[in-house]
């Protein structure tokens, strides 16, 4: 896993941008219960157990072998975007409140679309796994990139993926990502929120003290200049492949 850490006042270049590793003390094993559905993602209440899972307070996030978890996170911990890799191909994971009585999603994706058509971008509706999905061509500092919406209603919640790359034009070629989505756990919490508010993410205790010390360290330092960005990348950027970011529901 790496987490990139944002420092409010250094600019978009800030050293504070570090990258970790994930030990083993910040995957939890969820429960087992008495029955659960044959594919996720899962409410906290119904997910499988045995399976090694990274918490992000309401996403756990399935441990697949060859996926790299990237994670933003501020000073204090809380998480502000979580995208998975694997080679070519990239799943950005966002998760947000929900009514008890209805989904969100056709009228997310409506909006989404409407978006997209006002950049003059044309989408299209596609029979996906999960139901209807978007799929879009956009264009990027590196050129033509597809992306690829999917959306899943939960309980009182809803999971929003942007597939990129060539998962995006095909799911075949989506691999182990597909996995990471079937195993996600939702932990919607109980307390009201309002709908389409996201729900909260954060860093596992030990990863974000780290981050902390580390950042009171290196605001005491002299800071370098500024490293220069490649095709819009930053040096906090693991990799020049990056989602487009796209409207929150």
């Amino acid at each position: 896993m790496m987490f990139s850490r944002r420092r409010e006042s250094s600019g978009r270049h800030a050293r504070g941008n570090d990258n970790r590793r994930a030990r083993p003390s910040d995957f939890v094993e969820t429960p087992e219960p008495e029955s659960v559905p044959t594919v996720g993602p899962y409410d906290v209440s119904e997910a499988p157990g045995g399976v090694q899972r990274l918490d992000l307070g309401s996403l756990q996030i399935p441990a697949i072998e060859g996926v790299e978890v990237r994670v933003q996170a501020n000073p204090d911990g809380a998480v502000q975007q979580v995208v998975l890799v694997h080679g070519d191909n990239a799943l950005q994971l966002g998760v947000f409140a929900a009514p008890r009585t209805e989904g969100i999603w056709e009228e997310v994706r409506a909006e989404i679309r409407k978006s997209l058509f006002d950049d003059g971008v044309a989408a299209e509706e596609i029979n996906g796994e999960y139901g209807i999905e978007l799929r879009a061509r956009v264009r990027t500092p590196e050129g033509l990139t597809d992306l690829r919406f999917v959306g899943v209603d939960g309980p009182r919640w809803m999971v929003r993926g942007v597939y990129q790359g060539p998962a995006a034009a095909d799911p075949v070629n989506a691999g182990p990502l597909v996995a990471c989505l079937h195993g996600l756990v939702v932990d919607r919490g109980h307390e009201a929120k309002p709908v389409r508010e996201p729900l909260p993410l954060r860093l596992p205790r030990e990863l974000a003290e780290q981050a902390h010390a580390e950042g009171a360290a290196q605001s005491a330092e002299p800071q370098p200049a500024a490293a220069p960005t490649v095709n819009g990348a930053g040096p906090s950027q693991p990799s020049r492949r990056k989602p487009s970011p796209r409207p929150r529901p």
